[in-house]
C-alpha cells in the first residue's frame, strides 16, 4: 500500500461529509469526473473500498467511516487555523435552501434583488439535507421548521398551512373538487412525523383511511406523486402555489390547516457582519413582509428571532 498524498485525503473528507460528488466537486473546483477518479485512486492506494456509489450519491463503507473518523478532525483543525488569514469577498453570498422554497418562492423574486443590488454575487445551493455551517462555506440558509437550530441565529419569515391537493385528472375522475368525506379518496401518506392527516380529520371531520395508497420519505416525492395523479396529498401552500396557479394541482375544498412549522432565515454567528448577508437579509425580510400582507391567514410574520 502506497502512502496517499494529503490532497487526496482532503478531497475524501469533503466527499464523505457531503455525500454527493457534484456538490463536493463544485466546492473543490474540480469536475465530477476528476473527483471521482481521485476517490478511486485513493481506494487503490489504500487497498480499501471507501464508498458505495448509488444513483442518489455516495455513502461510506465501514472502512470509509473509520478513515473519516481518523482524519476528519485533523483537517478541521487546519481549516480553522487558516480561516483567520482569509480575506472574504463581502459582496459574495452563498445561500442554501430546499428545492421547494428555492424554486417556488425565492428564485421568482431574485430579479428584484439583482436590480436593486447589482454588486451582490449570490451562489445558491439547493438540497434537502441541512448544511453544517461549521464545515461548509455557506453564509446562510432558508429552512423549514420551528426555529430550533442550536448555535444559529434564526429569523422567522412566514408561516405555512396545508390543504389536500390532487392532479386535475384525478379530480375529474372522482367527480369534482368538492371532496366531501376525503376518506373515500385515494390518499397519499404524509411524510411529516405524526401524520398530518390525523390532524386534518380531527379538525374537519371524517374518518382516516385504514391504509394509504403509498407512503413517502420526503415532501418532494409526495408532491411528484400527487402531480402524477397517484392520489391526494397534503400540500404545503407556500411551495405548491406555483403548481396550483399553473393548473397542475387543485386544492380540494376550502379548508386549510395551519401547521406549527414556518420558514426561517438562519445563519451562524460568523455571518452577522457579512455585508452581503446584511443586504440580502434586509431585502428578504421586506419581501417576506409583503408576501404576508398579500396572503391573508399567514399568521405571524416578520423577523421573530429564535
Amino acid at each position: 500500500m502506497s502512502k496517499p498524498p494529503l490532497a487526496l485525503l482532503q478531497q475524501f473528507v469533503l466527499v464523505a461529509r457531503l455525500g454527493n460528488l457534484s456538490r463536493a466537486a463544485a466546492q473543490a473546483n474540480l469536475t465530477v469526473s476528476a473527483l471521482s477518479h481521485q476517490m478511486r485512486q485513493l481506494e487503490e492506494r489504500l487497498e480499501r473500498r471507501l464508498f458505495e456509489r448509488g444513483p442518489r450519491g455516495v455513502t461510506l463503507t465501514v472502512e470509509g467511516c473509520s478513515l473519516l473518523e481518523a482524519v476528519g478532525e485533523h483537517f478541521d483543525g487546519i481549516e480553522h487555523a487558516l480561516s483567520h488569514y482569509r480575506t472574504r469577498h463581502h459582496d459574495a453570498l452563498t445561500l442554501s435552501a430546499s428545492p421547494g422554497i428555492m424554486s417556488s418562492w425565492l428564485v421568482p423574486r431574485l430579479p428584484r434583488l439583482v436590480a436593486a443590488h447589482p454588486e451582490l454575487e449570490i451562489t445558491l445551493q439547493s438540497g434537502s439535507a441541512l448544511v453544517n455551517f461549521a464545515r461548509e462555506p455557506v453564509d446562510a440558509g432558508l429552512r423549514y421548521g420551528r426555529g430550533e437550530w442550536a448555535g444559529l441565529r434564526s429569523e422567522r419569515l412566514f408561516g405555512e398551512w396545508i390543504a389536500p391537493v390532487a392532479a386535475p385528472e384525478l379530480v375529474a375522475k372522482m367527480g369534482g373538487a368538492d371532496p366531501g368525506d376525503l376518506s373515500h379518496w385515494p390518499l397519499l401518506g404524509d411524510p411529516n412525523p405524526g401524520n398530518r392527516w390525523l390532524d386534518w380529520f380531527a379538525r374537519y371531520g371524517g374518518t382516516p383511511p385504514k391504509r394509504y395508497v403509498a407512503h413517502f420519505d420526503s415532501v418532494d416525492a409526495l408532491r411528484h406523486a400527487a402531480l402524477e395523479g397517484l392520489g391526494v396529498g397534503l400540500g404545503r401552500m407556500v411551495t405548491s402555489k406555483s403548481l396550483i396557479d399553473a393548473g397542475r394541482l387543485q386544492v380540494l375544498g376550502n379548508n386549510y390547516l395551519p401547521v406549527p412549522e414556518a420558514y426561517w432565515l438562519v445563519y451562524p454567528p460568523r455571518s452577522q457582519e457579512h455585508r452581503g448577508l446584511q443586504v440580502f437579509r434586509a431585502w428578504l425580510l421586506a419581501e417576506a413582509d409583503e408576501y404576508c400582507r398579500q396572503m391573508p391567514g399567514m399568521g405571524e410574520c416578520g423577523a421573530v428571532e429564535g
